[in-house]
């Protein structure tokens, strides 16, 4: 072999150029090098490279000092430099060690988030296909499918920032600026209602957040509860003569159901969508009052011969009759609610409606046309929303149509952050939807 390796290799060759070589060789031949072999093939390998005439880009990226060999090393590279640890260096710890100067607001983090992140997570953090859910989730690591996001599991604020400003945004990792990172933490924190719309994130700040699921962690003791355990031999006895697969990974995700009493599985924002789909058009309560009271044909011929005799009887019984039908057809459209109901896809992320609605990043809604802005129970609002509500703001469908249509511009400070609905048609169907739902 080592014949062979000198006639293909030249004197003047480079120490890659020969481990190139000793590689391919190695690979083709599955044979390992004896050790000692080894040892005075790298060495004669330096020693030839040492003598050879360095090229001058070489002799430009040696510049600085070699490392001293280390026994048993082979002597090559240098000591990293200051800058280049500090490229490396960009881990931030549970306290904010590590942070860089910089801050970023919730509504600076709301821009940056839609230009940057949303086309994968949405604009609420409601995810977008299979990409990963930031946001809701609350009160859900208990049941059989958790929803695993920042604000009901991660335990700390620095896991947000470090891999916001180490990974994202997907393909373009490390390309935003700190105070975008700070801005788009924020904005996370206030999807999950963990922070206020006025919120301000820095390095000054970064302590005062404690995340909601800190406490469901704790110290990794497995080198002293289990270790011994798993270390010892294992035993080859009493081995069962097969195997039963008894559940599929897809089902048993990371957090086991208990089969005895199963916590409800709780929706996530996909599948609110899928059931806005499957819901049943809205009744139709003035059809079926009219055709109620339409008489028969039957009715109809019998009743001809007397029909002008009964004339000023029948006068009053019609004016009261039409006085229900007439009430019955004053309810909201159901093609228009129909349509509405088809808009609503667009609310269900952050929004709930019907038997069992619940109060997600948004409040349910339930009830909401002709009641007071701000007063759906157990949600919390913003300032802005609970201030125009104690001055009077009502929901009608005046109050409804400015808010849907440009959520910020009609109240400066709400925490809603949609953009708003651009066609006036859409509004109206939303609204005659929303109205449509009991309290």
């Amino acid at each position: 072999m080592s014949k062979f390796l000198k006639i293909l290799a030249p004197a003047s060759a480079g120490t890659a150029s020969v481990l190139t070589l000793a590689y391919v060789l190695a690979d083709q031949f599955v044979v390992d090098m004896p050790a000692p072999a080894r040892v005075s093939f790298v060495a004669t390998a330096n020693a030839q490279e040492a003598e050879a005439p360095e090229p001058a880009a070489q002799a430009r990226a040696l510049a600085e000092a070699p490392a001293a060999a280390r026994e048993g090393g082979y002597g090559l590279g240098r000591e990293a430099l200051p800058e280049e640890i500090a490229a490396w260096d960009i881990d931030i710890r549970p306290d904010g060690q590590g942070l860089p100067e910089g801050s970023g607001d919730v509504w600076t983090g709301e821009e940056v988030f839609v230009a940057q992140c949303a086309s994968c997570h949405g604009d609420f953090g409601e995810a977008v296909g299979r990409w990963p859910q930031l946001a809701g989730g609350m009160d859900t690591l208990d049941r059989k499918d958790p929803v695993k996001t920042v604000g009901s599991y991660w335990p700390y604020l620095s896991t947000v920032w470090d891999y916001v400003h180490r990974a994202m945004p997907f393909g373009d990792a490390q390309s935003l600026e700190p105070d975008e990172v700070y801005a788009i933490t924020a904005y996370l924190l206030y999807l999950n209602n963990v922070v206020d719309d006025d919120f301000v994130l820095s390095r000054e700040s970064f302590a005062e957040v404690e995340m909601p699921n800190e406490g469901g962690f704790k110290p990794d003791d497995r080198p002293e509860t289990e270790l011994t355990a798993f270390s010892n031999e294992a035993c080859m006895e009493g081995c069962k003569e097969s195997v039963e697969i008894t559940m599929r990974a897809a089902v048993l995700d990371v957090t086991p159901g208990s089969e005895e009493g199963e916590a409800e599985v709780v929706e996530t924002a996909i599948e609110v969508e899928e059931q806005a789909e499957a819901q049943p058009e809205g009744a139709e309560p003035a059809e079926e009052a009219v055709a109620g009271d339409q008489p028969t044909a039957a009715e109809d011929g019998a009743g001809t011969a007397s029909a002008e005799g009964a004339d000023a009887e029948a006068a009053p019984a019609e004016a009261a009759d039409a006085a229900p039908v007439e009430e019955a057809s004053a309810g909201p459209d159901p093609e228009l609610v129909a349509a509405g109901e088809r808009v609503f896809k667009k609310c269900a992320a952050c929004h709930q409606v019907g038997d069992n609605a619940r109060n997600r990043s948004g409040p349910q809604l339930n009830g909401i046309v002709g009641r007071s802005a701000g007063t759906v129970e157990g949600f919390r609002y913003s300032g802005a929303m609970e201030e125009a509500g104690a001055e009077g703001l009502v929901w009608d469908h005046e109050s409804l149509a400015g808010f849907l249509a440009d959520p910020r511009g009609y109240l400066k400070g709400t925490k809603m952050s949609f953009a708003g609905l651009r066609s006036e048609e859409d509004i109206a169907a939303i609204t005659a939807f929303l109205e449509a739902q009991g309290d």
